[in-house]
């Protein structure tokens, strides 16, 4: 494993920053299976039933949705806004099929796509989105308001009929706005959303679920 180790600079408790060894996320856990240890036996636990869910959802895909509820549920998600982005993913399998049955590659091309759609209807970049709500590597799914979700969904859902679904969703948007007077766009993220249709706690912080978006 040491050929999979990189370094990357910390900052110490002195202020400076100093090399440190490095693993990505696959590779650490593949280090944890090999420690000899008791202390990494939960890890081992864990590990050994989260492949055995995957083998579950690879044989009945339904499964997939039924712990993906659970684990929106455990968050604080509401029960309206796990409605909204299962049907978001769902939305979004069927254009990704579309992609895919045209010769799109999946990955760069895919962001590429999505990132265009996004500038579309919402006026920003994947990129700049995330700034705009104070995010990292967290979902930006994860991180929208009802509205949000569902505008992503219309831009994604007529872009697999016709090539402009971005910009349908973006007029869209612009007439909400001028018929609300107030922003679609919200620059709330997980932690900070409030109100009688999303309730969460501070301790959420909108991890990767969705993956990739």
């Amino acid at each position: 494993m040491y050929e999979k180790i990189v370094q990357l600079k910390f900052e110490a408790k002195d202020g400076k920053k100093y090399a440190t060894d490095c693993f990505s996320t696959e590779d650490l856990l593949r280090v944890i299976q090999s420690i000899p240890s008791p202390k990494a036996e939960p890890f081992k636990l864990w590990l050994a039933k989260v492949g055995y869910e995957r083998i579950e959802e690879t044989e009945d895909p339904e499964l997939a949705f039924e712990r993906a509820i659970k684990t929106y549920l455990k968050k604080g998600y509401s029960k309206d806004w796990i409605n909204q982005r299962l049907k978001s993913i769902e939305v979004r399998k069927e254009l990704t099929d579309e992609w895919k049955e045209r010769g799109v590659g999946e990955g760069l091309e895919y962001a590429i796509l999505t990132d265009e759609i996004t500038r579309a209807w919402a006026e920003k970049s994947i990129k700049d989105y995330k700034k705009f709500k104070g995010l990292k590597k967290q979902n930006l799914r994860d991180n929208m308001t009802n509205l949000e979700l569902v505008l992503t969904m219309l831009a994604e859902a007529t872009t697999s009929e016709i090539s402009k679904g971005g910009t349908i969703a973006g007029n869209t948007r612009k007439e909400i706005e001028e018929k609300t007077g107030k922003k679609v766009l919200s620059s709330k993220n997980v932690k900070q959303l409030r109100g009688k249709d999303e309730t969460l706690p501070d301790a959420l912080v909108g991890d990767e679920l969705g993956g990739g978006e």
